[in-house]
């Protein structure tokens, strides 16, 4: 029996305890990965935060145009009610002239003030970005395509046109 035990129990090797050893290299090497990789999703945090920060200030700048335009396109023909009237008194010493052209100067120095700006067409070229050719009369004498009457005054607010205005061009 004893050799029946001794075939049917299989000689197990067993090795000699080893001492843990621990690998301080591989233990930095982990700790620089993690720490780089850290550093990377906090540099990328940051510029998406800076970029979101950058976006939301040109879209409130933007807000504030969009604001600034609808009120003066209110406006304008206040202006040009005021230009009609100086237009249509005659006495220019009448209190009544006096009165409106305080209030028409104090509307453009009002829209001066807030980067409101006529546009220049008499004598100039017909741009159609900036003009609207309401008629085309043949002039003697004038050059084509240019500007000969201005029926009612253009506008543009910084780099944007509110308003073309509205002009007769010579053929």
């Amino acid at each position: 029996m004893s050799k029946e035990k001794d075939e049917n129990v299989s000689e197990e090797v067993v090795a000699p305890p080893e001492t843990e050893v621990v690998n301080t290299l591989t233990f930095e090497d982990e700790l620089n990965a993690q720490n780089a990789e850290l550093l990377d999703k906090l540099q990328r945090s940051l510029a998406e935060f800076d970029n979101f920060r950058k976006r939301t200030i040109k879209e409130k700048s933007e807000m504030f145009d969009i604001g600034a335009m609808s009120i003066v396109t209110k406006i304008l023909p206040v202006v040009d009610n005021f230009e009609r009237a100086l237009n249509s008194l005659t006495n220019k010493e009448d209190n009544m002239y006096k009165g409106i052209l305080m209030i028409y100067k104090q509307l453009e120095e009002a829209l001066d003030s807030s980067e409101v700006k006529a546009i220049a067409c008499m004598g100039e070229k017909f741009d159609p970005n900036l003009h609207n050719a309401v008629a085309h009369e043949k002039i003697e004498g004038a050059e084509e395509n240019v500007i000969v009457e201005e029926l009612q005054k253009g506008y543009r607010f910084k780099d944007k046109v509110i308003r073309p205005s509205m002009v007769k061009v010579a053929n």
